[in-house]
């Protein structure tokens, strides 16, 4: 099987189609690599696609100690992975916590990216709702723990932002949920306690997402409520930020809506390919509401 291995030797399994330009997927905390096959088989008929397994969800290792899982880990491991395909630079395209890994991508290794697509971006990102988000950490780290694996994906699948998916696909559901409660309990618990805990919040980030040049969509969908405004702060931002917003939709968007989801990066991706992707005209600025100044 193919891998490719971090600087402190932790194995990243990836799996790869087509030919072309490349692009590399980032998955969620609830899924894995194959969470991304809607897109490998859509995509990969124009570009070379690659989708890999974060570590501590296998093939990939699974390191033992909380401490080799980290914010700033999950950034390098994508560029990584992008080095070891002997690649220059991809477009990054991730979801949720991959959607955080590629944002961080992006202010760590711009030279890597082509540009950046950042989904279902925002959990625990709001300063009032911090603590919260780092009790609920916790919680998940010790249920995992307590139960396993088919325990625990029997009520987080259940979540206020995925009861859309079940409600519009219970087929495509069901296979999520099976795909969750094979991940590994270790390597989702030590997730949880390294990487969602200790990660900063967005709105400490605004220095950061100002500095960000790449061409960047920002993609969630509009029952997803922990990622609306933190999809508006990357937004207001990030000067060549686009917001997009599926309707209906919660978390889990590249496989609640496949079909729209490709579409709007796929658009993404080809205005970006041929230099047409903008950065946001100064003169939208204005602190006046319709530029008339009184």
């Amino acid at each position: 099987m193919p891998y490719a291995t971090a600087d402190d030797g932790v194995k990243l399994y990836f799996e790869e189609t087509g030919s072309g330009k490349l692009v590399v997927f980032v998955h969620e905390f609830a899924g894995s690599h194959q969470s991304w096959e809607h897109q490998m088989r859509h995509f990969g008929r124009r570009y070379r696609c690659v989708a890999f397994a974060a570590r501590g969800y296998p093939p990939s290792d699974v390191p033992e100690s909380p401490s080799a899982y980290s914010q700033v880990r999950a950034a390098d491991d994508i560029a990584t992975v992008i080095e070891h395909i002997g690649q220059s630079k991809a477009h990054v395209v991730g979801l949720s916590m991959g959607g955080f890994a590629t944002l961080h991508l992006g202010f760590r290794h711009p030279e890597k990216a082509h540009s950046l697509c950042i989904g279902g971006c925002g959990y625990g990102a709001e300063i009032d709702q911090r603590e919260r988000f780092r009790g609920e950490a916790d919680a998940i780290a010790a249920a995992i723990q307590a139960v396993g694996m088919e325990g625990f994906a029997a009520r987080y699948a259940f979540g206020p932002t995925r009861v859309q998916f079940q409600n519009k696909d219970p087929r495509g559901f069901a296979e999520f949920r099976k795909l969750l409660a094979e991940n590994s309990a270790l390597g989702s618990a030590n997730t949880q306690l390294g990487v969602q805990k200790e990660r900063p919040s967005l709105y400490a980030l605004v220095e950061e997402m100002r500095r960000l040049t790449l061409p960047t969509l920002l993609i969630t969908g509009d029952e997803d409520w922990p990622c609306l405004l933190p999809g508006i702060l990357m937004k207001q931002n990030i000067p060549a930020a686009a917001l997009s917003v599926i309707p209906n939709s919660g978390h889990a968007i590249n496989i609640e809506e496949p079909d729209e989801y490709n579409r709007i990066v796929g658009d993404f991706l080809a205005l970006v390919d041929s230099g047409r992707w903008p950065v946001r005209d100064p003169r939208s600025q204005s602190k006046s509401i319709t530029g008339m100044k009184s």
